[in-house]
């Protein structure tokens, strides 16, 4: 039940901005960041530039969600693990 209820928060914070601000724009941290300091020093050059740029924003995206699974996927099993290493440890004494 608990569970249910927390999905579906999660879903509602989801959908309903995307309902209330239809002509808003959903832009990353980078070009947030990159107009604060274009503001503050206009003649501001970067020191470093990416090695490889994606040849288009779908396979930018696809590489945040891939590296974004890869994450969740360590993480769960290390929590996993270290659950079932507690379990079982405790079960033997």
């Amino acid at each position: 039940m608990k569970n249910g209820v927390l999905l579906l928060i999660v879903i509602l914070l989801a959908i309903i901005p995307l309902i209330f601000l239809n002509d808003a724009e959903f832009g990353g941290a980078d070009g947030q960041a990159e107009e604060a300091i274009i503001e503050v020093a206009p003649d501001y050059e970067p020191w470093f530039h990416a090695i490889w740029e994606p040849p288009s924003g779908e396979i930018e995206s696809l590489l945040f969600s891939l590296q974004a699974a890869l994450g969740a996927i360590i993480i769960g099993y290390c929590l996993g693990y270290g659950k079932a290493r507690k379990k079982y440890s405790s079960s033997k004494q």
